[in-house]
């Protein structure tokens, strides 16, 4: 079974390039999308995202069960959205275009359904970027480039540990779910739903202390080792900045500078078709 986010070997130049590079990307690309609700740059963003994800060779097994979640996530988010601030769209945008009235406040208006579909691309232009991120670093290296960022490498540390134990927490649920369903638990898609809900939830405490059990064994081996004696420290995994790091780097603030200045060269971050 394929293990959710975690760093594997593909080959890719993507897992060439410095951590510091990768980290600069994303926060780079992470603040644009934020930042932004200029369809047209969003637009743009979720082409080159989808394009980048094919190209670091990222496998569905790797990222499906937590994208499901995602999109779950997301659509709650956008009826939230039209059941909460059915009208959003229409004092961004100025006008009012209905397309059907529900009674009420509730109707369903063209800048509505647009101000949702940049919602919708402004998760879909992230979650690539996620995946792409925690699927190409290798963790060690990440907490070195954390560090040469000027952050403390206690912080970069913690990170590292908490995506490198990713599978092994997975190998720990996926052992107890096999118990379970050992002991007669019917937790596959033959149970009903809430019966499956039932059961899983009753995975999450053994999983809870032997997750504790873990980082009970791995914050001692740490401390008898004297970490954190020192301010500073040498990096095994650290990697220097190549010629493609900076073309990464440049490439992504430029992309970043182009695209905020679009956005806001009139003073207002919403791309407005309706004027």
């Amino acid at each position: 079974m394929a293990k959710l986010l975690t760093y594997k070997e593909k080959g890719t130049w993507m897992e060439n390039l410095c951590g510091v590079t990768k980290l600069i990307f994303f926060l780079s690309w992470t603040i644009t999308c934020m930042l932004t609700y200029d369809t047209r740059v969003l637009a743009v963003m979720f082409v080159i995202s989808l394009i980048l994800f094919k190209l670091s060779k990222t496998s569905w097994d790797q990222v499906g069960s937590v994208f499901k979640v995602i999109l779950v996530f997301m659509i709650i988010n956008i009826v939230a959205i039209f059941v909460f601030a059915p009208d959003q769209g229409t004092k961004i945008y100025g006008t009012e275009h209905i397309l059907y009235h529900w009674g009420g406040r509730w109707k369903v208006t063209s800048e509505q359904l647009f101000y949702e579909l940049n919602v919708v691309l402004k998760y879909f232009t992230i979650v690539p970027s996620v995946f792409m991120f925690i699927i190409t670093t290798n963790p060690s290296e990440l907490a070195a480039s954390l560090n040469r960022l000027g952050i403390s490498y206690n912080i970069g540390y913690a990170l590292a540990i908490a995506l490198r134990y990713i599978p092994d927490v997975q190998d720990d649920f996926h052992k107890i779910k096999n118990a379970q369903e050992a002991r007669g638990i019917e937790m596959s898609g033959k149970a009903k739903l809430a019966d499956r809900i039932k059961s899983v939830a009753a995975i999450i405490f053994p999983l809870i202390f032997t997750s504790m059990d873990r980082i009970d064994t791995v914050s001692n081996a740490m401390e008898l080792r004297g970490f954190g004696k020192h301010k500073k420290r040498t990096w095994y995994m650290g990697r220097r900045l190549a010629a493609g790091d900076y073309v990464v780097m440049i490439a992504t603030l430029v992309f970043m500078i182009v695209a905020l200045v679009i956005t806001y060269y009139d003073g207002n971050r919403f791309y407005n078709p309706f004027v």
